[in-house]
């Protein structure tokens, strides 16, 4: 954290006014008024672009309690600066420059290892890849997702936390000169890796020698140490050559001077074997690489590459590479309507992901035209007439034949499309709107047939809209989890907390059915401060997929200690018996350990959590066994690393029970006294959970446990319209059939038309998928075309049957809504006498998932 008082001397800016506080601290890095989570130490940056200026929001920030701001000298503050009357406001020359120089210092005060990866292609799942190999040896901070641009990186630079992570691997992407050079001053690398040299961003450069130089000045510096590269990349390896840079190279020819040497022996489907030489450690090895397409080999290679320069076991690589998963990337593929073919790229719209998005629409082999879908581009940077002659020049290499312009910009710029010649001589075809509606207001699916189409916009035009009514019906079960709506939720129970209170985020059963590793990687990019599991497995499965950030593991089985070191899961001990494994698993031996262990050793015994008991009579130490346990603690204090000291509501939920409530938690301050008196310091204390957060703001501690609420359930009955719904699971009509007065439908027969014909939908879900039994003969509800169908007969195994006479228009392949937005999972829970938790927990992993986000 920085104090605000050090900035306009760090930014070289002019202090405007200062804060009424005077001792403000920063604590996050603020872009957008969507996502202030909490204000306090927030500082907003007022970036301008083409069609978007950060300064107009200034007054909408202030009203939401963000108090320190950096604007642009040029620019006036909307209602002047008597509408700021607390805010500390510093004027500088670029905004852009003073949110690389914030990141650039905090990056100076880690004394740790960071990884930089650029390229052409690959960063990102190279990086991800890393993370999920490297992540058992080292507590990893890295870029969300593809942050790798001129504002991604200075704010995934800002995540590092230098009492907490021991290494940072962040990618670095560039469209033209220039820009390298200041991402390089914000990450300071210690080590790279450089993927490969393609097409990607042409345009923005004169040369392919000349975006290798641009892209080569991200390793320099005196920290810098090591550049991972493909010795078969002749470019590369003479660029690095002429510079002198401290190389590890690989390759796959036999005889070329690199350091490991690596031969393919065989691909199958689905795998890779093999041979692996590094003469310098004296390493030979065989592996098998969870992938056979060549882009994912090359990946891996760069990835295996790095854990061979570092000596890991070849038997351990060769577990964790078996483990590997796919990336999820933005781009999708769909099956469209009439034998048409759908790139859906509608997540943003900036010039260096459309020309990745290009890329790739030049690379299908599919036959037919190609067509873009193309919104206004934003936040680029760049003059009107200068950004969409760039985007112009894009377009043929990419054998685009039809271009859509969606917006006001493109529309007032059509001239740079519609002079543009095709291969064969012929103009591209080129239309223009004001807007989606007015697109989808004319549209004939027809019209596309047999064609790929790229659909690429910003968020703010809704181009999904499109890509649903271009797409082909989807068939099947899906489980759709809003990373906004959780996002949202977690933000507005965080402005709940006391200043100081930390939150633990409970990610146990498949992170309440919603994903555990997409939820978690969330979380750890929204500064969670704890991740709570139920088992050992849970924990390192996270671990493995590059999770890093503290995890609780509540019920640890005795022979799984060892597990929990390896993998540094902190274990929730709550008996006595469970306390004597402990210090069995961890003898005093392993402290009185001579130098410093390793990082892959992990010699010292993890942090443990006390559980006490004062009321919910489950788990957990008695006050009457507080003596016993404070001599123990007092004992073995070498070995007890206490992290924190809990216990668990009964009723909290429950006004009636109130009263026992505030009794359990004077008996915990009581209790956790007691401890913290024999430990000789104080530890972290937490007992609520999401109900509690809201209903006993001053029993918030240290720290608090967030579990249902964050997946937008009300548990206290109080704050429901301030909850977003974050899952929703959908269906598909499988068929539908007239069923005759007096005849029955499924198992049982216990499905029957009373009341005249009926018209009965099957439905593609079913109590193997965790629809619940009890939901069968009328007692639970779908949604189709919004309104409620109910259940006929038994629930299936895989399927279901439901009611819609009073829906003509249903059709096979219409979508059912089973719960969501319209059908509230704490009304539904009512109707089978159950609880919210268990419809979600239940939902089968059999059911895909699906992430969405803004």
């Amino acid at each position: 954290m920085f104090s605000f008082s050090a900035l306009p001397a760090l930014l070289a800016g002019h202090l405007v006014q200062a804060p009424a506080d005077p001792s403000a601290e920063v604590r996050h890095l603020l872009l957008d008024s969507r996502r202030v989570g909490l204000p306090a130490g927030a500082l907003f940056f007022a970036l301008r672009g083409p069609s978007h200026d950060g300064h107009r929001y200034l007054p909408a920030l202030y009203a939401q309690g963000v108090r320190l701001f950096i604007v642009a000298a040029s620019a006036a503050l909307p209602g002047g600066l008597t509408a700021y009357p607390e805010a500390g406001i510093i004027a500088v020359a670029s905004p852009l420059a003073a949110l690389q120089a914030v990141a650039a210092a905090h990056r100076a005060t880690f004394a740790g290892p960071v990884l930089a990866i650029t390229g052409s292609n690959g960063k990102t799942i190279v990086k991800e890849w890393l993370a999920q190999l490297l992540s058992p040896d080292e507590d990893i901070c890295r870029s969300p997702r593809s942050f790798n641009s001129q504002v991604g990186v200075p704010l995934s630079v800002w995540e590092l936390n230098p009492e907490r992570h021991t290494l940072g691997i962040f990618e670095a992407g560039i469209s033209e000169v220039g820009e390298m050079a200041r991402l390089a001053a914000v990450i300071q690398p210690t080590d790279g890796i450089f993927t490969t040299l393609g097409t990607a961003h042409d345009a923005g450069f004169a040369s392919h020698e000349q975006k290798l130089a641009e892209k080569l000045q991200l390793f320099q510096g005196p920290q810098f140490q090591r550049l991972f590269y493909c010795h078969d990349q002749p470019l590369v390896r003479q660029a690095v050559a002429v510079r002198q840079l401290p190389g590890f190279s690989w390759t796959r020819h036999a005889g070329k001077p690199a350091d490991v040497h690596f031969a393919l022996d065989q691909s199958t489907a689905g795998s890779t074997s093999l041979h692996a030489q590094y003469a310098a450690a004296g390493l030979e090895a065989a592996f098998t690489l969870p992938f056979s397409d060549e882009p994912s080999v090359e990946n891996a290679l760069h990835c295996l590459a790095v854990l061979l320069q570092r000596q890991v076991e070849p038997a351990e690589i060769q577990r964790r590479l078996a483990r590997l998963h796919p990336v999820a990337m933005r781009l999708e593929m769909k099956l469209g309507r009439h034998d048409a073919y759908l790139l859906d790229d509608t997540y943003n719209n900036d010039l260096a992901g459309l020309a990745l998005a290009l890329n790739a629409l030049g690379r299908q082999s599919r036959p037919g035209r190609r067509t873009l879908i193309l919104s206004d581009v934003l936040e680029s940077g760049l003059r009107g007439e200068e950004l969409y002659a760039r985007v112009a020049r894009l377009l043929l290499p990419a054998n685009v034949t039809r271009l859509v312009g969606i917006g006001p910009e493109i529309n007032r710029h059509h001239s740079f499309f519609t002079e543009l010649r095709t291969a064969d001589g012929l103009s591209l075809s080129a239309d223009f709107y004001p807007s989606t509606e007015a697109f989808l207001a004319g549209l004939d699916a027809a019209q596309f047939a047999r064609e790929i189409i790229l659909v690429k916009g910003a968020r703010r035009f809704g181009l999904e809209r499109i890509v649903v009514a271009l797409q082909a019906q989807q068939h099947g079960t899906v489980l759709e989890v809003n990373l906004d709506a959780l996002s949202h939720n977690l933000q507005h129970y965080r402005s709940q907390l006391q200043p100081g209170t930390k939150l633990m985020v409970m990610v146990k059963a498949f992170a309440y059915g919603a994903g555990s590793y997409e939820v978690a990687s969330l979380l750890e990019f929204q500064r969670a401060d704890y991740l709570a599991v139920a088992y050992a497995d849970e924990g390192v499965a996270l671990r493995e997929a590059g999770i890093s950030l503290p995890i609780m593991v509540m019920n640890p089985a005795p022979d799984s200690f060892g597990t929990l070191r390896h993998y540094r899961l902190e274990p929730e001990i709550y008996s006595f018996e469970m306390l004597k494994e402990y210090l069995e698993a961890f003898p005093i031996e392993a402290e009185e350990m001579t130098g410093s262990p390793s990082l892959t050793s992990h010699a010292t015994p993890p942090s443990i959590h006390l559980k006490l008991d004062t009321g919910m009579r489950r788990l957990g130490f008695d006050e009457a066994d507080l003596p016993e346990l404070t001599r123990l603690l007092q004992q073995h204090a070498a070995r007890l690393l206490v992290a924190s000291i809990m216990t668990h509501l009964a009723a909290a939920d429950e006004a009636g029970h109130d009263e026992f409530t505030r009794e359990q938690l004077a008996s915990f301050r009581r209790m956790a006294t007691a401890v913290e008196a024999v430990l000789g310091h104080a530890v972290l204390k937490h007992a609520l959970n999401s109900a509690g957060i809201l209903r006993f703001p001053d029993a918030h501690l240290d720290m608090v446990r967030l579990g249902i609420g964050l997946y937008g359930v009300d548990a206290s009955g109080r704050d429901n319209d301030a909850l977003r719904p974050v899952s929703q699971l959908r269906t598909t009509i499988s068929q539908i059939k007239t069923l005759p007065a007096g005849r029955t439908v499924g198992y049982g027969r216990r499905g029957s038309a009373t009341e005249g014909d009926r018209r009965i939908a099957t439905l593609a879900i079913g109590y193997a998928d965790g629809y619940d039994r009890r939901f069968g003969n009328g007692a639970g509800t779908v949604l189709i075309h919004g309104q409620p169908a109910p259940l006929v007969g038994s629930v299936c195994m895989d399927m279901c049957m439901v009611d819609v006479t009073d829906i003509p228009q249903a059709r096979p392949g219409d979508v059912a809504l089973v719960f969501g937005e319209g059908l509230p999972l704490p009304e539904l829970a009512t109707r089978i006498g159950t609880i919210a938790y268990e419809l979600l927990t239940n939902v089968s992993e059999r059911v895909k998932r699906v992430f969405v986000s803004e």
